[in-house]
């Protein structure tokens, strides 16, 4: 005899033997023995979930020659027919691949003969969503008035994808994913069957990989099987899983947690030559992430051993709720970035050297704050910014009236000082430009401030332009530019306005290049880049120490 899967071999018999669907078997069961079972059903759930299984067994129970309790007996001629698959009475059918309109019109004319053996002639149809529109509706008519001797049960994991006419013929049963505890019960079951022995740990790690699908648990558990050794234990299912130990992955993350860069690429380098793949990697990093997050927030987790909740326990003590909340979202964000790239070792190992960069997170949130604040003034708002928003203090700005006159002020100050610059009529107009670069640059910068743009005036003021040749414009900061400045300006959305008005001055398509006049200018804090905004923009802030 052939070998035969474990999730083939231990498949459920009996509803009592269908794991974590209590509250369906026992709807069945209560059906069978009051004699009231329906002609159409559908079981919809996850995959792995038991909705084959409990199909393959009522079509026995109520075909058995001798229930008990709702249950077959799996010893009569009719349940040892539907077991070793001769009886004919029993039609199992895959949708996937049996999905035209003649597949059912063939059930059509079959339903009109009565079953040879058993009492009822019984229809699995399995991923019923597959079927096309016109066999849903070539099954409509039969599936809402079948003869009394015809049973139809449908088995689906996507019921948004049947009709609404079809779902409305039948009575629908939802199988919830099998909870880790379940799981395990019966891991244990079928390892002692198969004399396999297995930790603890093992079977709580395959009942977390399998995501509430017992196939996929018999499945993991039959891989590790396979080399002949019937001993399980963590690292076996990590190596043959393709799951980084939990050691390398919190080094990851603790160099990610304190900006310890060479610490998180060894850590890489170890995992990546060690053959896991990079996706694992990741998934394992966001999940590890969210499990500190966790502890940190209800002091309790599953699946990790003392030592490692030691560890735990005091990488969360050195970082807060939001830094580990940014770095899951930063962490999907590589992944998604990871997914469309050709050189996925390249781009993960760039996205963890930008994540262990204070600088570029100092720019980051300095640079939204600075956005916000630039959205307030366009609205005519007052601001406040507390010390949960901005770390050196809390910033105060006037109310409206004082701000726009502020803002009035600076406009006409700026339009004193260059005699020869034509205020634009309205947002998105078009100012008639000189045609040479020292003519026409203050007129942009100035233009870009009238159209609200104040962070992007802000870091070009100052700035000179000259046309470098006939298709480049050289922008110079004799000042140098700061990091803060370089993070605004090498936007892609602020290069392309930049460049899309220079060529409107010259007439022509023109590219813009950055040219730092100073490289060794000091870089600028946190408090004292927001100042030279309000500075820059004469908004009346006060810094409270």
């Amino acid at each position: 005899m052939g070998y035969t899967a474990l999730y083939r071999k231990f498949r459920p018999l009996t509803f009592s033997e269908i794991v974590g669907q209590d509250h369906i078997t026992r709807t069945l069961k209560n059906q069978i023995i009051a004699g009231r079972v329906g002609h159409a059903y559908l079981f919809n759930g996850g995959r792995g979930t038991g909705k084959t299984s409990a199909a393959k067994v009522l079509a026995r129970a109520i075909n058995c020659l001798n229930p008990k309790d709702g249950e077959p007996c799996n010893e009569c001629e009719i349940c040892k027919g539907a077991l070793n698959g001769s009886l004919t009475d029993i039609v199992e059918m895959d949708a996937a691949s049996n999905n035209s309109v003649e597949d059912i019109r063939a059930i059509r004319e079959e339903v009109n003969f009565l079953p040879t053996k058993a009492k009822y002639r019984v229809y699995i149809i399995d991923e019923v969503h597959m079927l096309s529109q016109g066999a849903f509706n070539a099954l409509l008519k039969t599936l809402e008035e079948p003869p009394e001797h015809v049973k139809f049960i449908l088995a689906t994991t996507e019921p948004q994808r049947l009709p609404a006419t079809i779902l409305s013929r039948c009575q629908r049963f939802d199988f919830k994913r099998i909870s880790n505890e379940n799981i395990i019960k019966r891991l244990k079951v079928v390892c002692k069957e198969s004399n396999i022995e297995i930790t603890n740990e093992a079977m709580q790690m395959i009942a977390v990989l399998a995501e509430g699908a017992m196939r996929d648990a018999l499945s993991i558990l039959e891989r590790c099987v396979q080399d002949g050794e019937n001993k399980i234990d963590e690292d076996k299912i990590r190596d043959l899983v393709g799951i980084p130990k939990t050691t390398y992955v919190h080094n990851v993350v603790e160099g990610l947690v304190n900006y310890d860069v060479d610490k998180a690429l060894e850590g890489v380098d170890v995992v990546l030559n060690d053959g896991k793949d990079i996706n694992n990697l990741l998934w394992e990093m966001i999940k590890y992430v969210k499990d500190i997050l966790v502890f940190k927030t209800s002091k309790k987790l599953d699946l990790y051993t003392e030592e490692e909740l030691k560890t735990i326990e005091e990488l969360a003590n050195k970082v807060t709720k939001e830094k580990l909340i940014d770095l899951v979202y930063k962490l999907s964000e590589l992944e998604s970035d990871i997914k469309w790239s050709t050189q996925k070792t390249i781009v993960f190992q760039a996205g963890i050297i930008r994540l262990c960069s204070k600088q570029a997170e100092v720019s980051s949130n300095l640079e939204e704050r600075v956005e916000k604040i630039e959205k307030y003034l366009k609205s005519g708002k007052g601001i406040t910014v507390n010390q949960s928003n901005l770390n050196t203090g809390n910033v105060i700005a006037q109310r409206n009236g004082q701000i726009n006159r502020m803002i009035q002020n600076n406009s006409n100050t700026s339009v004193a000082q260059n005699k020869n610059v034509t205020r634009p009529k309205a947002e998105g107009t078009t100012t008639k430009f000189s045609n040479k670069a020292e003519e026409y640059w203050p007129q942009i910068v100035n233009e870009l401030k009238q159209n609200g743009k104040i962070v992007l005036c802000t870091s070009l003021k100052g700035t000179v332009a000259n046309e470098l040749n006939d298709m480049t414009v050289g922008i110079e900061f004799p000042n140098g530019m700061s990091s803060f400045d370089r993070s605004i300006l090498e936007k892609p959305e602020n290069l392309k306005e930049i460049s899309t008005m220079v060529s409107m001055a010259c007439g022509k398509p023109m590219q813009i290049k950055y040219i730092s006049g100073n490289s060794n200018v000091r870089q600028m804090s946190e408090e004292e880049n927001l100042q030279k905004f309000a500075n820059d923009s004469d908004i009346p802030f006060n810094v409270i120490e």
